[in-house]
């Protein structure tokens, strides 16, 4: 088969979606097919071939620069572009392949591909990821006319599509509940973006850690990432509690300043660092002893938190600050039911008390 595949940030850029995308196209390869991943580089312009067991992989690349989150419009000027260029720059290998699969990275993709189906002889898959515009309706609040109507013709889009590949059961319950076809809608887990082996070491544990059970959190930082209910039942469990916890935050995104200002400002501890490259990520989550996840309410099915996949594959305790109702909750009781801690937003004696059994567990080499 020969597959054109479409994604927003490649390694080594930071980006989840890129980062399995690249996994997978080249997992396609080996297994026979011809594959075209296109994707964005901050750095330059590139194509570069991969000839993989019986298969072939081509990476192309384009230059772009940062999106610009500070400002709505810049920003929906900066994806309207990037994704014109996307798509032009992919479309001579679209009409000849037989699958077309696009993701929700750069958000918007559907608007301009869905409407070239009748040019294309492949199937066209698209994958969801965060759900947009719904994410960015949230992050707005009171909802302006124009997106509305945008909105609408968004849930028109994903009904006309081929298949439509969601990352866990609150998001296919979502994308039935919109009105696209049980019948097309696929389940498609992202999985870990890193394998574990006998090669995965540790890092240095931080210095201002000492003598503390690590929880990591290690991503982005951003509007559907709940924050204070974390802080508050940290300060709980360092004031009242066991106080045997310290929180690594290697982190970036909107709010990962304001996450380590807020736990500074009660004095509590903490060690902060960036993001690390793909080829260190495995050594970063088998250097703690437990990973943090947090997810608000309102992104329930808009957000998969792809990062439980890594966590729950390093076979680390988890704590998750969240609902039930999220794709978190269902794997890590699944996966993880005697090494999981879940607590509701807003619940803070909740997270205290988790953070207490983290300690405990820890310290009894659990």
């Amino acid at each position: 088969m020969k597959l054109v595949y479409i994604v927003d940030w490649l390694p080594p850029d930071y980006g989840a979606i890129g980062q399995y995308a690249l996994k997978e196209a080249r997992e396609r390869a080996e297994h026979g097919d011809e594959v075209h991943l296109w994707g964005l580089s901050s750095r330059q312009s590139s194509e570069e071939v991969e000839l993989l067991g019986a298969g072939r992989l081509v990476i192309h690349r384009l230059l772009s620069g940062a999106v610009p989150r500070s400002n709505l419009r810049e920003r929906a000027r900066w994806t309207l572009g990037t994704n014109a260029r996307l798509v032009a720059s992919a479309l001579p290998q679209m009409r000849s392949a037989d699958e077309i699969l696009f993701t929700a990275s750069p958000p918007f993709l559907e608007h301009l591909i869905i409407p070239l189906r009748r040019l294309l002889k492949g199937q066209v898959i698209f994958r969801i990821a965060d759900v947009h515009p719904e994410v960015l309706m949230n992050e707005v609040g009171r909802v302006p006319a124009w997106l509305r109507a945008f909105h609408a013709l968004t849930l028109r889009r994903r009904r006309e599509v081929s298949v439509l590949e969601v990352l866990g059961e609150d998001q296919r319950e979502l994308m039935i509940a919109n009105g696209v076809a049980p019948e097309r809608v696929r389940l498609r887990r992202s999985g870990s973006p890193i394998s574990w082996d006998s090669q995965c070491g540790k890092l240095a544990r931080p210095p201002a850690l000492d003598g503390l059970a690590i929880l990591l959190y290690s991503g982005a930082v951003g509007h559907a990432h709940e924050i204070d209910t974390f802080v508050a039942g940290y300060a709980l469990h360092h004031q009242r509690g066991l106080g045997g916890v310290g929180l690594w935050l290697n982190a970036e995104g909107t709010f990962a300043d304001r996450f380590e200002q807020e736990v500074r400002s009660r004095g509590l501890p903490i060690h902060r660092s960036k993001t690390v490259p793909l080829a260190e990520l495995c050594s970063l989550l088998n250097t703690a002893d437990a990973h943090l996840i947090t997810l608000k309410d309102a992104y329930v099915g808009l957000v998969v938190p792809s990062k439980m996949y890594a966590c729950l594959a390093s076979g680390k305790d988890i704590l998750y600050v969240g609902s039930p109702r999220s794709d978190v909750d269902l794997l890590c009781r699944r996966q993880r039911p005697d090494g999981y801690f879940q607590a509701a937003v807003g619940n803070s004696d909740g997270v205290a008390a988790a953070l207490n059994a983290l300690s405990r567990r820890v310290s009894e080499g659990s």
